[in-house]
């Protein structure tokens, strides 16, 4: 089951979240967390519009459970993610503190307007994430210098003509050659809605646990 919050900041934007717990959550214990960025068109006030794909989808419709903690920020109408790095940060950083969660697993992950969110927000602070997974976003990849140190499983429709493939291949292209880490996942015949792909199953996420942050 999830719930739905608002974060409160005297100094940062305000977000709506969803937050999900794993089953038998003991406050206890440390637990990876996974950070997630949705599309444009999940924008607006209403939290179940923000979680209607990825793992909250399958929570909402199937039960599904998951390993780690889940939280999911809104964007507002007509807004980036790129508006609100150091909010996203600031409350992240809230979020690590008040939740039983492991800081050296801790996982970014969006699709479509929320992977380009993700490769912005990874760069922004490599340091704070122990691995990402852009979904059909697009990044700055004259940057990819600053995630070398970062381990990267990408995700994206070789069909896809609303964010075309060659954006992740620039990324992961760009990246790679500095000695980086990236990976890609093709999925052939798949428009922009690679997300379906990507967040079904357990592949995505068993991979993102496997990793731990560094030094």
């Amino acid at each position: 089951m999830y719930t739905k919050h608002q974060w409160q900041s005297e100094t940062h934007f305000n977000f709506r979240y969803v937050l999900y717990l794993p089953k038998n959550y003991d406050e206890s214990k440390q637990y990876p967390l996974v950070f997630f960025l949705h599309g444009a068109g999940e924008r607006g006030d209403d939290l179940d519009v923000a979680c209607r794909h990825g793992y909250m989808r399958h929570v909402r419709e199937e039960g599904a459970e998951y390993p780690f903690i889940f939280v999911a920020p809104q964007c507002p109408e007509g807004k980036y993610w790129g508006c609100y790095t150091e909010s996203l940060l600031a409350f992240l950083d809230d979020i690590i503190a008040s939740l039983a969660v492991d800081p050296d697993r801790v996982y970014l992950t969006g699709l479509s307007m929320g992977g380009t969110g993700t490769w912005m927000l990874a760069m922004a602070a490599p340091e704070r994430f122990a691995a990402i997974a852009p979904i059909c976003g697009s990044g700055i990849y004259w940057y990819g210098e600053m995630l070398v140190n970062t381990p990267i499983m990408i995700y994206h429709g070789d069909c896809d003509d609303v964010v075309p493939i060659q954006s992740s291949i620039e990324m992961l292209t760009s990246v790679n050659k500095r000695g980086g880490n990236a990976q890609i996942r093709v999925l052939y015949g798949v428009g922009h809605d690679a997300w379906n792909a990507a967040y079904a199953g357990d592949e995505l996420y068993t991979w993102l646990l496997s990793q731990r942050r560094k030094g």
